[in-house]
């Protein structure tokens, strides 16, 4: 008896595997289209602005102030929970910074103080989200006037200069530039490399999209819920504090009110880029590209001539365009 030939599968048709592709990066694709149009329209309608190096540098210095939180934002969006209390952590991890320099004189020192504090700001969100089990957007919201106000009380108010710290390495490391690029853009870079391979290719990112996708699912499958989402609000509070340093450091001095402007950019950056407020669904690559679009639309706007009063409401109405181009393309490529 004569063995049976291996069964052959038949090849999957081209026009299937373009709808699978679709599906899957749909968000991506989505957003590569909102950016691309957005700019060809500030470049043939101000070309002398959008084709000029500077307005880039520009952009290269004044983005990653709300876009390198918006990363690790995504990530914490992604897992189902939300954290408003960044602006409150940017002042008071600058209070450890500034506190430190001035008791040491070492500005390296104020860095890690800063980044400590960070950190204990998002230890201390994470915990009374998973231990009390209080909504995150309730307690990130209590947590945003207690960190800002904490730097309110202890600083009385007042602004510290900070122009002795300008012969530093920390000051160089975060406001310096190379060449003609801000390092500022260079950070922006390499820690949306790193977010990105958190999300993608860590088990912290894994573990987020369950949790995010379905909490009782994760909960069987032994994902260490609790654990993750703390995590995920550590990583938010360590990008504030260099946020906050970034922002004092280039302009020579520290005011409690520093990061307050930049709530509103911050999470439109996030939803621009295709980050799903309910959880489960989001990329760093959408979030790369929603930081530069929010970022560009005040100067691509001003540019081509309208009045700056214009500004706020295309920004709302391009906000409400994005996320809803992403759920019409979820629905129905699905």
């Amino acid at each position: 008896m004569s063995a049976s030939a291996p069964a052959v599968s038949a090849p999957v048709p081209l026009s299937r595997r373009l709808r699978s592709f679709a599906v899957s990066w749909a968000s991506q694709i989505g957003i590569t289209v909102a950016f691309a149009a957005l700019w060809l329209l500030f470049i043939f309608g101000a070309p002398s602005v959008f084709l000029s190096d500077r307005i880039y540098l520009s952009f290269a210095q004044t983005v990653p102030y709300f876009a390198i939180v918006a990363l690790f934002l995504t990530m914490v969006i992604v897992a189902g929970d939300i954290d408003l209390s960044f602006i409150g952590e940017m002042p008071l991890c600058m209070v450890g910074f500034t506190f430190t320099w001035q008791a040491t004189g070492s500005a390296e020192l104020g860095f890690f103080a800063a980044i400590g504090v960070g950190i204990l700001c998002g230890l201390f969100n994470g915990a009374v989200v998973t231990i009390i089990g209080i909504p995150s957007l309730v307690v990130t919201i209590g947590t945003q006037f207690l960190f800002s106000g904490l730097a309110l009380v202890l600083l009385n108010g007042k602004s510290t200069p900070l122009v002795t710290t300008n012969s530093s390495f920390i000051y160089w490391l975060l406001v310096g530039k190379v060449g003609s690029i801000p390092i500022d853009f260079f950070w922006f870079l390499i820690l949306a490399v790193v977010a990105w391979a958190l999300l993608n290719r860590h088990r912290l990112g894994h573990n987020a999209y369950v949790i995010g996708d379905n909490k009782q699912a994760a909960q069987l499958m032994g994902v260490p819920i609790r654990r993750t989402r703390i995590m995920l609000f550590v990583l938010v509070g360590m990008a504030s504090a260099i946020t906050g340093m970034m922002n004092s450091l280039s302009l020579n001095n520290f005011f409690p009110g520093v990061g307050s402007g930049y709530l509103v950019y911050t999470l439109a950056a996030v939803f621009i880029g295709g980050t799903s407020v309910f959880g489960g669904r989001g990329s760093i690559y959408g979030t790369f590209l929603g930081a530069f679009m929010i970022g560009g639309l005040e100067a691509g706007i001003v540019a081509m001539g309208l009045t700056a009063y214009f500004v706020t409401p295309i920004q709302g109405a391009i906000i409400l365009i994005a996320v809803s181009i992403h759920a019409i393309l979820q629905q129905r490529l699905r």
